[in-house]
């Protein structure tokens, strides 16, 4: 009895017809609340660091594996020995005869930008979940939460499986599924992920909250140019050597607050919220630019001096405070964009701690600056911008202290970081920690801003440092196809591809229609701005505007693109009406909320609808997704979630396309309806759609 009482032994129940058969599980309960990260192993010899995967789990008693070979050297850290065989396997992490357990992968053969075997769920009954795969799978691994099923709770017939949901599921109110395979010749399906609500398939839209990150739709504003509701702050620097467009504008916190009380984001259909950052900016004007000349301020927040105060010109404590309450009480999110990387020379924090900082120049006696790629997490962005020093313990428990301050006094939803690339990984663990011992909301999302190749970004999206990067990879590809005539559909369909099998295909990364650090999609869909110019220096020196109108139904491609593929999709303030502008500081004129054009009425309410589609479709929200065609300027693709199905189809040229498609498995086009005006004919097994130039269509059931 002392035994059982030191362990607690869990019984986990399945159904099999009207009979309970029971098997029994020791979980390491307190690690199984959460979804790990998948493990990627990159060679024969991986060190990995546990706490990336279970930020709270270390000194594991052993760690087990029956394909690979694991060694434990530390604490956190342990040794894994795999083989090219390995492609799929998972390990345990045993702590007091109690276990978790990981998926591991090994993918340094895979080919991203191959289209891998498929599994979809096809639909539930009870406690059982019936999915289908496009091969008989060689090896099948099925996980509740981070808990190994075994084989009873599955079953095969050739291409089909069930599997029955473990009774622990019950008491839990958001748990997971999780489904990966692979064929006998050693490629990996996509991953397939289940939501279970107290146990039960999670089947409608209804039951989600806005703590359901798959469901997330996120709108991206800049505080200083969004909306002006305190008069009283607007502080221009007012200098003839600062052009108005880089001075302050007077958006602020309340401004934001009126916006969510008139319900400008729940009409749009956005349930998350994030602004720029608020800590106190320097003061005056830095920097220099000299065609045309001009200094700047620090409107945009990313010039921090204190960061752990509220700058004046965009509100004070009670204002935030009523801002995030307010927002809650409308059902959303506020993220706030947190800057880590680097502190204003001017800041007290730098002049009490001079050697905080990494050094300016380098040992060959150039100046370490902008060198994003050549000297990554030491180069500074300028002159007066040093890059601190977050390898050394002190700045790191001091920066990541800071970040917690955010969380500890207001009660916002998640982290924004800038810069995510240029900080090293000792960083993220060590917030993520923080976040995890010392804030009561186990929903906290971080999104990272990386630049880079699929590996970087993915390095740092793991359970124990962040949740999700943007996209930046799928946004240039998809810039390129829907507003140049640089890129084809099989580019795009090619660099989907590649991110669906580095991220996953349940990913949480932000697929953006802009950013304030790039130029204006319609500007650049309409002519007026070429991405093979100077983009900053363009908006200097003439006025940019949409150009040919056609800008506005290429710019609606490129949003459904964003809102139909797997991740998390952000509006860029003023993109949901199609505002001009080139790159930096033109990308960021004042928003406007009314009076608007046909052109933008029209692009408004096509972004409406796209909201409303994406949060009441579970298969956008959860679904899989399988190509269906493509060729230079069509692509069509299904996402399949519980039977149900949704079919994106996009033409980029400027002619009518006919595109026939017919599914992969056996389905009926009879129920599906159109939602943009295209015309679709269904010829018995076969799908017929009729797309005009530059137009799109999602079909829903």
């Amino acid at each position: 009895m002392k035994k059982i009482s030191v362990i607690l032994l869990f019984i986990l129940l399945y159904g099999c017809s009207n009979n309970r058969i029971i098997s029994t599980f020791d979980i390491l309960t307190e690690f199984n609340q959460e979804v790990a990260s998948v493990l990627y192993l990159k060679s024969d010899c991986d060190t990995i660091y546990l706490t990336d995967h279970f930020p709270l789990l270390d000194s594991p008693d052993s760690i087990t594996s029956p394909n690979v070979k694991t060694t434990l050297i530390d604490k956190d850290k342990f040794v894994i020995f795999s083989n090219r065989e390995d492609v799929l396997s998972y390990i345990n992490i045993w702590k007091d005869k109690k276990k978790v357990s990981l998926f591991t992968i090994r993918d340094t053969d895979q080919k991203w930008d191959t289209i891998r075997p498929w599994i979809i769920t096809q639909g539930h009954l009870d406690y059982k979940i019936e999915l289908l795969f496009s091969e008989i799978p060689g090896k099948v691994i099925v996980m509740w939460q981070n808990t190994i099923l075994p084989d009873n709770f599955y079953s095969f017939s050739e291409t089909k499986m069930s599997v029955t949901i473990p009774a622990l599921a019950d008491s839990m109110f958001r748990s997971s599924i999780r489904i990966i395979a692979v064929t006998p010749d050693g490629r990996t399906t996509n991953d397939v992920l289940v939501k279970l609500q107290y146990g039960k398939v999670l089947d409608n839209t209804a039951n989600l909250t806005r703590k359901d990150k798959q469901g997330f739709i996120l709108y991206s504003l800049m505080i200083d140019r969004f909306n002006n509701g305190n008069k009283t702050n607007d502080k221009p620097l007012n200098e003839s050597d600062v052009l108005p467009t880089v001075d302050y504008h007077g958006g602020d916190i309340k401004g934001i607050t009126e916006k969510i009380k008139s319900g400008f984001f729940n009409n749009l259909g956005i349930n998350t919220i994030w602004i720029s950052p608020i800590a106190q900016n320097v003061e005056g004007a830095w920097g220099l630019d000299k065609d045309p000349f001009t200094r700047f301020s620090a409107y945009h927040g990313y010039w921090p001096v204190n960061p752990t105060v509220i700058d004046y010109h965009f509100g004070t404590d009670a204002e935030l405070r009523g801002m995030l309450d307010e927002a809650h009480k409308n059902n959303l999110n506020v993220i706030l964009d947190y800057v880590a990387n680097h502190l204003h020379q001017e800041s007290h924090v730098l002049k009490n701690n001079p050697d905080w900082n990494t050094p300016m120049s380098l040992p060959d006696g150039r100046p370490n600056i902008r060198l994003f790629d050549e000297q990554r997490l030491t180069t500074w962005f300028d002159t007066f911008l040093p890059t601190l020093d977050l390898e050394r313990n002190d700045v790191c428990e001091a920066m990541t202290d800071s970040a917690l301050y955010w969380l500890q006094t207001y009660d916002f939803d998640g982290f924004r970081h800038d810069a995510a690339k240029h900080i090293p990984e000792k960083y993220w663990r060590m917030l993520t920690k923080k976040i995890k011992q010392r804030i009561d909301n186990p929903d906290i999302f971080q999104i990272g801003e990386t630049y880079g190749k699929p590996q970087l970004l993915r390095s740092y999206v793991k359970s124990g440092m962040l949740d999700s990067q943007f996209d930046f990879g799928i946004y240039h590809s998809a810039v390129n196809t829907f507003g140049t005539p640089d890129n084809t559909m099989k580019d795009l369909f090619k660099d989907l591809t590649r991110s669906l099998n580095c991220y996953g295909y349940h990913n949480l990364m932000g697929n953006i229609s802009g950013n304030h650090d790039k130029p204006r999609f319609i500007s650049v869909a309409g002519g007026t701005v070429s991405l093979k110019e100077n983009t900053k220096a363009a908006g200097r020196k003439r006025k940019i505007e949409v150009g040919d109108t056609v800008a506005y139904r290429k710019l609606a491609l490129l949003e459904s693109f964003m809102f139909t593929i797997p991740g998390i999709p952000c509006i860029y303030q003023g993109d949901e009406y199609g505002v001009p502008g080139a790159n930096d500081p033109d990308n960021r004129r004042m928003m406007q909320f009314d009076e608007y054009d046909h052109n933008e009425s029209k692009l408004l309410e096509t972004v409406k609808k796209l909201t409303k589609i994406r949060s009441s479709s579970l298969p956008l929200i959860y679904g899989d997704l399988i190509p269906l065609y493509c060729d230079d300027d069509l692509f069509a693709f299904v996402r399949v979630y519980m039977g149900k199905k949704v079919i994106a189809a996009f033409n980029r040229s400027g002619e009518s396309k006919e595109l026939n498609i017919q599914l992969p498995f056996n389905a009926s086009f009879t129920n599906l309806k159109t939602n943009f005006g295209q015309i679709i004919e269904n010829n018995n097994d076969t799908l017929t759609i009729l797309l005009e130039p530059y137009a799109f269509e999602i079909l829903t059931e």
